[in-house]
């Protein structure tokens, strides 16, 4: 778990930072470093997406995920859970910048990355926090533009990355068997996906519901289990 304490404490270190600089940037600055940030998570979901060459079940993982996700809801859940942060915060400090958004926007970049998958399993199978040390500072830096523009919201995010690779790395320590290559490649390719869809949201190009997507990553590991049995 020390590399996902790691990871969220960076997060909250260069949130602090960029609500911090955000004070003495113009909006046209802002609104330009956003677009430079979408395209930036653009380019880090194409390189993910194409890490495994089992097409097949990264598509039929995704169009599943999204059955399932629609089902529960779970991008109606981050909204409103981004909400009531929103109203604590805004009640308490009269800030009204968009909490919500800030929220969900970083959760989901910080946690559905190939690095948040592949480093929290290296954590839980081997102890081996490298990759995780490394996503803490590229999470870091992300977290100050990501503050700068879509304000305090961030800084929850740190929460939701702690929860998050911290479940995948205690499930790794109970599932090593399963957890082969093959398998991880496929995770790492839809979790791609669902980045390069939040980054085409980001430049409001789309509005995919990509919460509601974040069931496809874990499917592979479904399929491999159910190939193992029959």
């Amino acid at each position: 778990m020390l590399g996902t304490i790691v990871n969220a404490l960076a997060i909250v270190v260069g949130s602090l930072l960029g609500i911090a600089f955000s004070k003495g940037i113009p909006e046209n600055y802002r609104e330009t470093i956003m677009h430079g940030a979408g395209l930036s998570v653009v380019l880090i979901g194409l390189k993910s997406a194409f890490t495994s060459d089992h097409v097949l079940v990264v598509i039929i993982s995704v169009i599943f995920g999204a059955l399932i996700g629609e089902f529960l809801k779970i991008e109606k859940h981050l909204e409103g859970l981004g909400a009531w942060l929103e109203g604590k915060v805004v009640s308490r400090s009269g800030d009204s910048s968009s909490i919500a958004r800030g929220f969900v926007t970083a959760s989901l970049v910080f946690c559905v990355g190939s690095m948040a998958i592949v480093g929290a399993l290296e954590s839980g199978l081997t102890g081996n926090h490298q990759t995780l040390f490394a996503k803490s500072i590229l999470d870091g830096v992300i977290s100050i533009v990501f503050a700068s523009t879509l304000g305090i919201g961030v800084i929850f995010s740190s929460v939701a990355v702690f929860l998050y690779q911290g479940v995948i790395t205690l499930t790794a320590v109970f599932m090593k068997s399963s957890l082969v290559p093959e398998t991880i490649e496929q995770m790492t390719s839809v979790g791609g996906l669902l980045i390069l869809a939040l980054a085409l949201n980001m430049l409001k190009i789309t509005t995919i519901r990509v919460g509601n997507l974040l069931p496809g990553i874990f499917l592979p590991l479904l399929y491999f289990v159910v190939c193992q049995i029959f």
